[in-house]
């Protein structure tokens, strides 16, 4: 019995010291809850309050619409589309992406073009980046696929705004077109400051106007606050800041203009510009042939991008702004001018031509071996005697006819506002030495000047420098930038800026030798070589025909059809009309054409009909008068009034409001065209009355 009581006396002590042991255990781990519970709730309160918002809100950018471009009479040249895309993002796609495919591809049409593309983009993408697989869902495409959406995990339906010209190839090489951000272009945003604010936006402007005016045309990018669930998806918005949309650009280009004067380069190369004279405005700029910018969107195929890269005409090539050509006779007026400023030769005196010119045993003949005997500088002018200008390249310096023709712009960057503008070659004897190594190569030769005074030689010069030299001589030695944007537009004030207003200089020119060279020009288009072009003209112009040599002559008469098609010579004119009142200047060459007067006169009396025309100049009157209106009106206008007229949407600019940006992906680089390599021994070719 005493066994007995005290064993239970033992059992009632173990159960008593486990439940005092279950107790510890129980209040400690209560004390260790409630000290967590302090940490997290107390202690740490605010920066996990912080990282729990960062996990339930995200801040989504929003990109800024870009802007629309157009011509000077309000014709669309870039703007954006509604597109709806499908992309895939990595981190969300479940199974293998060749599976995913397959079954996607029994519900919505993808090629296998877009299949390829897509996996290679796929494979370098990082796992929340969304790849591009498939673009330009119609609408019944787009609503089928949201139906079935569920069933393809980490595939999703955007909405998206993407690039495109609708003139397609006229104007390309002025519009250029937008790309994907490359690495590149992240570095140099980077470098300017600007990455920020292309947060959520994929593409930059690449070449063209899209380019150079990209700060301009891309606006200012908003912010969205979202609240998410833990999944990433969107519950609700929180709070926003509005994208500002880029600024609208009004181009001095006239569409018209611009189409009547690429037909005119139909099936040949060349390129022309047509200027402003008083404002410097760009009013039409041809590259022949062009290419179509809608094909960089999203990425150009490799079929068509070696089309357009290996064709030996460069269609990607800017020719006014990245070909140098010799401009042959039009160089003379500028020649002739020069003399005179430099008192070398008075406008009377006559010199003898008996079709050449010797100088140390050399002859430099005139075109044709025409003769035309006593010749003073206007009738050599009128009748482009090579004679008469080789003798004045005997008596000039090449230094002092250097400095006088950069004032024009030769061999000089024009400041235009496009990118990859070439300098060229204005000869002078600092820069043969820089050119050649060998000191034997280096000396500057009188003979090479002969050669330069007829526009050959050495020169090499864009057709840009030309046209703008011209306008320059039209306007009186007052010297205008040459621009393309003739006004940039806000789409939210309807207020506009002019980048050109005033001059850059003058050129101090005597006005007696400036009316003998224009008066001179004037009889080249009234009975000299540009005559026939321009029989029945309602307006009086003025100009200069040009045959430039391709390859050296070496004493040889020239004969077209003895050589090859790309080795003829250039045909070149330049102009400028009516000439008591110029309103357009213009330069044109037609690459290996011929003759100057019979090829490329008559496509600037074309243009000249089309922009001279009574009823044109009368519309463009009354624009100008109504933009004047506008601008004196918004100028009246207190910032409150604006703010309220633009609430109201009564904007005053005549321009529509832009779009958001396009789509589309790098670009290569297209081969440089290269430079045409004129020997210095011989003369312009020009064809004789």
């Amino acid at each position: 019995m005493f066994e007995f009581r005290k064993t239970g006396l033992h059992q009632r002590q173990t159960v008593l010291l486990r439940a005092w042991v279950a107790g510890i255990f129980a209040l400690i781990c209560l004390l260790l809850l409630v000290g967590r519970l302090w940490f997290l709730q107390v202690d740490r309160y605010d920066n996990l309050s912080a990282r729990a918002d960062q996990n339930r809100i995200t801040i989504v950018p929003v990109p800024p619409r870009r802007g629309q471009i157009t011509d000077r009479e309000g014709g669309i040249m870039a703007t954006n589309l509604r597109d709806y895309t499908l992309v895939v993002t990595r981190a969300q796609v479940e199974g293998k992406i060749e599976d995913l495919l397959d079954r996607l591809r029994e519900l919505v049409y993808i090629s296998d073009s877009d299949q390829r593309k897509f996996l290679r983009l796929y494979e370098q993408s990082g796992r929340y980046a969304p790849v591009l697989l498939r673009n330009n869902l119609n609408d019944i495409e787009a609503s089928w696929f949201a139906v079935y959406a569920f069933e393809f995990p980490g595939v999703n339906l955007q909405a998206r705004w993407v690039r495109s010209y609708p003139q397609k190839e006229s104007a390309a090489h002025v519009l250029g077109f937008v790309g994907r951000i490359s690495e590149a272009d992240e570095q140099h945003l980077e470098a300017t400051d600007q990455e920020g604010n292309y947060r959520g936006t994929q593409e930059i402007g690449k070449k063209g106007i899209e380019k150079t005016w990209e700060t301009v045309l891309h606006g200012r990018t908003g912010i969205e606050e979202l609240e998410v669930t833990a999944t990433g998806r969107p519950v609700r918005e929180l709070n926003r800041t509005d994208p500002i949309p880029g600024d609208n650009l009004e181009l001095a280009l006239d569409i018209g203009l611009q189409k009547l004067a690429e037909a005119q380069f139909q099936g040949r190369r060349g390129a022309l510009v047509a200027i402003q004279p008083k404002t410097g405005e760009i009013l039409a700029f041809v590259s022949s042939p062009s290419f179509d910018p809608n094909l960089f969107i999203d990425g150009i195929d490799v079929e068509n991008w070696r089309k357009l890269n290996e064709s030996p005409d460069h269609p990607l090539i800017n020719r006014p702004l990245y070909g140098t050509y010799p401009i042959g006779s039009t160089y003379k007026p500028f020649v002739a001018l020069g003399a005179l400023e430099m008192g070398l030769r008075g406008p009377h005196e006559r010199l003898s031509d008996p079709g050449y010119f010797e100088l140390g045993g050399q002859r430099f003949r005139n075109a044709g071996g025409a003769a035309y005997g006593a010749t003073d500088m206007h009738r050599a002018i009128v009748v482009s005697s090579d004679t008469y200008f080789y003798s004045l390249g005997a008596m000039m310096d090449v230094d002092a006819l250097h400095d006088f023709s950069k004032q024009f712009g030769f061999g000089q960057i024009t400041g235009i506002d496009l990118d990859g503008e070439r300098r060229g070659v204005l000869p002078s004897r600092a820069w043969k030495r820089e050119a050649y190594k060998k000191p034997s190569q280096q000396h500057w030769y009188q003979g090479e000047t002969v050669s330069v005074a007829v526009g050959q030689g050495y020169n090499a010069f864009t057709l840009l420098q030309l046209a703008q030299a011209t306008a320059v001589l039209a306007n009186n030695g007052v010297y205008m930038k040459p621009h393309l944007v003739r006004r940039m537009i806000d789409p939210q004030t309807g207020q506009f800026t002019y980048p050109v207003r005033a001059p850059q200089y003058t050129i101090p020119l005597k006005p007696g030798n400036l009316k003998v060279v224009q008066d001179a020009m004037v009889d080249v288009v009234r009975k000299g070589t540009a005559r026939r072009a321009f029989v029945g003209a309602t307006y009086q112009a003025a100009g200069k025909t040009g045959t430039a040599q391709v390859f050296s002559l070496k004493g040889a008469k020239y004969k077209a059809q003895a050589v090859d098609e790309r080795l003829r010579d250039h045909a070149l004119f330049m102009a400028y009309a009516p000439v008591d009142n110029p309103q357009i200047a213009l330069a044109l060459i037609v690459e290996n054409g011929g003759w100057g007067a019979s090829v490329a006169a008559p496509i600037a009396r074309t243009l000249f009909d089309y922009w001279l025309a009574p009823s044109r100049i009368a519309h463009r009157q009354q624009r100008l008068d109504e933009e004047q209106r506008s601008r004196e009106r918004l100028e009246a206008m207190t910032p409150s009034a604006l703010h309220a007229a633009t609430d109201e949407g009564h904007l005053i600019a005549d321009m529509p409001v832009a779009l958001p940006e396009p789509d589309q992906g790098p670009a290569p680089e297209a081969a440089p065209l290269p430079d045409v390599d004129t020997p210095a021994g011989d003369g312009a070719q020009e064809e004789p009355l």
